[in-house]
């Protein structure tokens, strides 16, 4: 069971009325990092804080190319590290965000951070500027895992970050990775039992993943890494389930848990399949039924924004069959299922057809299950959910 993570048609509006609406969401990609951790694939630039300056002024440009102001619902800086930057230049950056995709009343606008760099007075910084949801990626409390995994924070120091971010925020979330060369099933419940007991308000669980890319990637392929076995793997997951409903948190996605309320909006985006803005080196877009994606090389994207040019890398339209199709299986991830009615109203009458044949057959396996007029996953199908997915393409 591997859990991973997760921005011109031809076709009317009238048929799609999702996909090629009106962004109402952005996502700004900060890809600076003390050092690459050896799992991550994304787009980072380790040790190279030279080029802050170079970058906020590209992003500037980038958010000036909308031309006008456009107010979003929800706004995440991910990374990378965020934090990481120096406060004037985040001020800076900060500063163009609110001019050129402001955040409606109450909205929701959350920041990626590392424990280390947690303090009281970057917390007030970070709510003076309008944030007013935070993430801290500290994936383990555990010492030993801490190390495999190549993270240059302790468990201390997460635990102090989670208290001082509950000082000045709301909503707090932490990310926490289980399945990691090493770990048993006791580490596991320990990192669940520390993240509940300071009170966080949402937690991310995420199976190590091993994707082409990251060190571990190769040095798995070496056989220098041992993974955990699936059905261990299987077993933490579903430990992490049935803990984290002790503990009053809503499981609302495969992957995410929450105190009723406090659900990431921003995510919610991407499992609904509408559009959002992606801005910044390596950052994704989908908007009018396109999907685009910023060059992943940091220097490649500033040396573009530079020279006037487009930072887009790659971009697909996607015609009405894809949207609907993968607006269904994303969808599937929440919970809750896909609400059929408005689905099969909005979708590709023939697409549509086809994932309604292939239903009944997952029904049968015990897989799926019909409720309140909504298709969902069952306990079964959540640890084989992605698996399911093949049938509906």
């Amino acid at each position: 069971m591997r859990s991973g993570r997760v921005t011109g048609a031809t076709e009317s509006q009238t048929n799609t009325a999702g996909p090629l609406s009106i962004p109402q969401a952005a996502y700004i990609h900060v890809p600076f990092c003390h050092s690459r951790c050896p799992y991550c694939s994304f787009t980072v630039i380790a040790n190279r804080m030279d080029l802050v300056d170079r970058y906020v002024e590209a992003v500037c440009r980038e958010l000036t190319a909308l031309g006008s102001p456009h107010a979003v619902k929800t706004i995440f800086i991910g990374g990378g590290t965020p934090t990481l930057l120096p406060r004037e230049p985040m001020v800076r950056l900060f500063e163009e965000i609110r001019r050129w995709i402001p955040l409606v009343e109450n909205g929701e606008w959350s920041i990626e951070a590392n424990p280390q760099d947690i303090n009281k007075d970057l917390c007030l910084l970070l709510r003076d500027q309008g944030i007013n949801r935070i993430s801290l990626g500290g994936q383990s409390f555990d010492a030993t895992k801490l190390k495999t995994l190549g993270r240059d924070h302790t468990g201390d120091q997460l635990a102090s970050a989670i208290d001082i971010a509950r000082q000045w925020f709301d909503e707090v979330s932490v990310d926490l990775i289980f399945g990691v060369p090493g770990e048993d099933l006791q580490i596991w419940k320990a990192d669940l039992s520390q993240a509940t007991s300071r009170g966080v308000s949402h937690i991310s669980t995420y199976g190590l993943t091993y994707e082409k890319g990251a060190r571990y990637w190769s040095q798995l392929q070496k056989g220098e890494l041992v993974a955990v076995p699936e059905e261990t793997e299987l077993e933490m997951y579903l430990t992490a389930i049935a803990f984290l409903k002790e503990n009053e948190f809503t499981h609302y996605e495969v992957s995410n848990f929450a105190k009723p309320g406090s659900e990431c909006q921003h995510n919610q985006v991407y499992w609904q399949g509408d559009p959002w803005l992606g801005i910044g080196p390596g950052a994704a877009a989908y908007v009018g039924g396109t999907r685009s994606v910023n060059h992943r090389s940091t220097l490649k994207y500033l040396q573009r924004m530079e020279a006037g040019e487009s930072p887009v890398a790659e971009s697909q339209v996607l015609d009405w069959s894809t949207r609907t199709r993968e607006r269904f299986i994303f969808g599937m991830r929440r919970l809750r299922g896909v609400e059929w009615s408005s689905f099969a109203s909005a979708g590709e009458p023939r697409s549509v057809e086809e994932i309604s044949l292939q239903i009944p057959k997952h029904i049968q396996l015990g897989f799926l299950e019909w409720h309140d007029g909504y298709i969902r996953l069952t306990a079964a199908g959540l640890p084989i959910s992605d698996s399911l997915w093949l049938d509906y393409w």
